[in-house]
């Protein structure tokens, strides 16, 4: 037990030490979170800008690759999720996610703006979205090796994934950077933004071949159309964040009329 402790100390201890790809310093604070996000596909499409807006709070600027917003769906297992000093508790820790994103500026840090976020355990939904205040619900959500599907009776929103993991890619392409290397979150409440930080090594990412995809998010069919403008596949990262930054919203200088 102790010996796993050491690797686990030593892990965390080369993530935090390991930061010459990030695009600003690291915070001063201590970190709050560890968790991981394993197995993961990625679904980008490039969309319209004026469809995009209808979805961003007007105190963040959507954030443009060549002049083009992008929209990313990312269905994972998130796992070992915990607290700083505390271990992971397996029946909450671990679960599927499902999250639908876009890329947002906010005081010169470029982050990530969710725009829908599903979880596989309804337990653990509560938990997340009671502690980060994010969008988390509830969905039936099943995995195996070459499938991802999911349904949330709520919304009627539909996912099933068909693929397979082809190989390593060696080098990534701006786009690919601008896609995964994210570590910043910026998200809306009634009367704030919350701003989290996050750190990880870069993602690793193979190609995907996708055999089949189905995807119906009624309240999103004007926004994700056609099939994805570029598909990827990760291994995985494991993660450090910190507590939630909250301000209210008329803090922000930015405010878009």
């Amino acid at each position: 037990m102790k010996t796993l402790q050491r690797i686990r100390e030593m892990t965390i201890r080369e993530i935090l030490n390991t930061t010459e790809h990030r695009p600003w310093k690291m915070p001063n604070e201590n970190w709050k979170f560890y968790q991981e996000w394993n197995n993961a596909i990625f679904l980008h499409w490039q969309v319209e800008l004026s469809e995009l807006k209808k979805f961003i709070p007007k105190e963040l600027e959507i954030d443009l690759f060549e002049g083009k917003p992008w929209i990313s769906v990312v269905a994972f297992t998130m796992e070992n999720i915990r607290p700083k000093n505390l271990p992971a508790f397996p029946l909450i820790s671990n679960f599927d996610e499902i999250n639908i994103r876009t890329y947002v500026k906010l005081n010169n840090k470029t982050g990530v703006y969710f725009l829908s976020i599903e979880g596989g355990k309804s337990l653990s939904c509560e938990i997340a979205k009671t502690m980060s205040e994010l969008p988390y619900r509830f969905s039936k959500i099943k995995r195996t090796k070459n499938q991802y599907k999911s349904y949330n009776s709520e919304f009627n929103d539909k996912l099933n994934i068909q693929f397979e993991i082809g190989k390593r890619s060696t080098k990534k392409t701006e786009l690919e950077k601008w896609l995964t290397e994210r570590y910043a979150l910026f998200q809306d409440t009634e009367n704030s933004i919350n701003e989290f930080e996050i750190h990880h090594l870069e993602w690793s990412i193979n190609e995907l071949d996708l055999k089949n995809l189905e995807f119906n998010y009624p309240r999103f069919n004007k926004l994700i159309k056609n099939k994805p403008n570029k598909i990827q596949y990760s291994k995985g990262v494991k993660v450090i964040a910190w507590g939630k930054n909250k301000k209210g919203k008329t803090s922000y200088n930015n405010i878009k009329e």
